[in-house]
């Protein structure tokens, strides 16, 4: 296999890997796009894939490729990983999350296929298809022996009621069967749509001649069907898994299967692919075993490719996310309505940081406004600018703002607020440290121009832009003509100054916009000024 390096791609293009075999014509979205550049290179691994994910901004893979922690240990460049198909059991979606990589899926390509394969499991068992067919190619004629039950009349339980398993529903139906189902998020209108009955998971077990299973493998499905449950299901029934391996305890599938108390299971995934060639499921006549075949139709392969290269696409030209596992959901033309406020929470977030003293222990983010789901990526967009500084400002994304944000121990807390009459969108950032708290709030002027509206309990109105210096004095005469001749004789130039003060004679804070940053000489002075308490300044940019 070659080692070389992959030339540099044009100005304003994207590279993309595609690191596993595709369908031509499922990258065509990326494949007619002048601004992407496709390289095509399968079978990496080691170093070798690491290279590779140093000189592309995405990658694509299916399941031979594994986007390990190690592979992606150097990368600098690489933003979006996409998996031509549902489950990312192949790539490490933690440590892509802490390296601020989103990682997209293409959930709805093999749908169909994934459900009819289901259907073929659950008939290959009912009807001991496998079996006679082995018979008769052995050159027998046993009709006896390969007796099998109807799917009509019969009740199958559905363990997770999703795209899959929903179009399982209705496949099911049509066979005359009556639907169950067990999905702790399946909706009482989703259940009526799909015209089944929701149930307990004991509940399903009992009631089931058949039990198809619709889940991905994750901490609270791996070994969801155990022992236990098994005991629980009626004698004779089927069990058939085409999900993700691990969610089925094989080893007690096996007794179950051995001693009679179940008459046959479909299985298409495996807690180990491939399965070993020594494992007990290979011998028994009443498993019907496929390997991994859910989405292996022409068509499925064609649909993943167009869904995934199209999700890309739309990633890196337009920041939709809604394709995201490890993101906020948000697809494109919801970005472009969200982009002035997250920006303008990023840029409240560098002031809130700037002002703040002490360890970060808690942020506070609140909203009122509009937009649908907002507050997940509100507080993310929070996050970059609080700590763009400290982690650094390419460092930190929408995809890991607020996993880094928890691995220094900051409590995030996100709040809808009723809408408020003076402003369309607003924002507050309260950030609480070992020495007390900081609050800056924003708003969007007619939808689109932001504003800082409030630092503590100051009422302002300062746009969030260049540099801004923050200054708390007494409110006596002569201050801010002293701190403008400062300005003045540092050829510093004054963009905008913006004073308030709770009552007369109290403490005032100026917010002052001005067009360069401020040497340490011109900070020091300003704070030497007579009746000046604290100066601090932010870069807002």
């Amino acid at each position: 296999m070659s080692t070389r390096t992959i030339a540099e791609p044009a100005a304003g293009t994207f590279r993309i890997l595609v690191a596993d075999g595709l369908s031509a014509r499922g990258l065509e979205p990326l494949a007619t796009d002048e601004r992407f550049e496709i390289v095509e290179r399968t079978g990496l691994k080691g170093e070798e894939l690491t290279r590779a994910l140093d000189e592309v901004d995405a990658v694509i893979v299916r399941s031979a490729t594994k986007i390990t922690r190690e592979a992606m240990s150097s990368t600098q460049r690489l933003r979006i990983i996409g998996r031509a198909g549902v489950g990312v059991d192949n790539i490490d979606v933690t440590a892509a999350t802490e390296r601020g990589i989103a990682v997209l899926n293409a959930p709805s390509g093999n749908t169909i296929s994934a459900a009819e394969l289901t259907l073929a499991l659950l008939l290959a068992v009912a009807r001991r298809v496998p079996a006679a067919d082995r018979s008769m190619k052995a050159g027998e004629w046993e009709r006896k022996g390969f007796s099998g039950t109807e799917l009509n009349g019969k009740t199958l339980g559905l363990v997770g009621a999703g795209r899959i398993g929903g179009e399982v529903a209705k496949r099911a139906r049509a066979f005359g069967m009556g639907v169950i189902a067990y999905d702790p998020f399946l909706t009482e209108d989703r259940a009526r749509e799909l015209e089944l009955e929701r149930v307990s998971l004991d509940g399903l077990l009992e009631r089931s001649d058949f039990v198809t299973l619709h889940v991905p493998l994750t901490e609270s499905t791996r070994g969801l069907i155990a022992a236990p449950q098994l005991a629980r299901m009626k004698a004779g029934a089927i069990v058939v898994n085409a999900s993700r391996g691990g969610v089925v305890d094989e080893e007690a599938l096996v007794d179950a299967l051995r001693a009679g108390r179940l008459r046959g299971a479909g299985l298409d995934v495996f807690s180990q692919e491939p399965l070993p060639a020594d494992h007990a499921l290979r011998t028994l006549d009443n498993a019907v075993l496929t390997p991994h075949l859910g989405a292996s139709t022409a068509e499925a392969q064609e649909l993943v490719a167009l869904e995934i290269a199209a999700a890309i696409r739309d990633a890196l030209l337009h920041d939709d996310l809604s394709s995201a596992v490890n993101a906020p959901a948000i697809a494109g033309e919801e970005m472009r309505r969200m982009r002035p406020l997250l920006d303008l929470a990023m840029r409240m977030g560098r002031l809130t940081c700037a002002l703040a003293d002490g360890a970060i222990a808690r942020v506070d983010i609140r909203y009122a406004g509009g937009l649908g789901e907002v507050m997940r990526p509100l507080a993310s967009a929070a996050c970059i600018g609080i700590l763009g500084e400290v982690v650094g400002r390419n460092a930190i994304n929408l995809v890991n703002a607020l996993v880094l944000a928890h691995s220094r121990g900051i409590e995030i807390v996100r709040t809808r607020l009723a809408e408020m009459t003076d402003y369309a969108e607003y924002a507050e950032i309260r950030v609480v440290t070992e020495s007390g708290e900081v609050l800056v709030a924003g708003a969007l002027r007619d939808g689109a121009f932001p504003r800082i509206v409030r630092i503590g309990p100051f009422n302002i109105d300062v746009r969030p832009y260049g540099s801004l210096v923050i200054l708390r004095n007494r409110d006596v005469p002569g201050v801010i003509g002293r701190v403008g001749t400062v300005l003045g004789r540092a050829s510093v130039n004054i963009a905008e100054y913006h004073q308030a003060r709770l009552e007369a004679g109290g403490e005032a804070l100026a917010a002052i916009n001005v067009d360069s940053l401020l040497g340490p000489d011109v900070v020091n002075e300003l704070n030497g000024l007579p009746d000046v308490l604290e100066v601090k300044q932010v870069i807002l940019e």
